[in-house]
């Protein structure tokens, strides 16, 4: 193995170990009467997805991700421009 690869598998060590150590579950559900919201999330701000490109909590990689969503107070998401009580396909 030449240098250049052990380089690039080092730098790939440190980006990957963090994520993997990392809590990746739901968050935690609001004191408040809330349901969740499919489709509204901004990029990052999720508080997890049920399919999509991540795994959960603050990892969407774009605005409104159809499988991501965030907890809003009951009664409002189908009040909300593009929000679903159900994942969008």
């Amino acid at each position: 193995m030449n240098r250049r690869h052990a380089i690039a598998s080092v730098l790939a060590a440190a980006v990957a170990v963090p994520a993997l150590l990392s809590d990746q579950g739901p968050v935690a559900a609001p004191d408040w009467q809330a349901e969740k919201c499919y489709g509204i999330a901004k990029r990052g701000a999720n508080d997890c997805a049920s399919t999509g490109s991540n795994s959960c909590g603050g990892r969407s990689r774009i605005d409104s991700e159809p499988g991501a969503w965030i907890y809003v107070p009951a009664g409002y998401c189908e009040r909300i421009v593009g929000g679903s009580k159900r994942p969008k396909s």
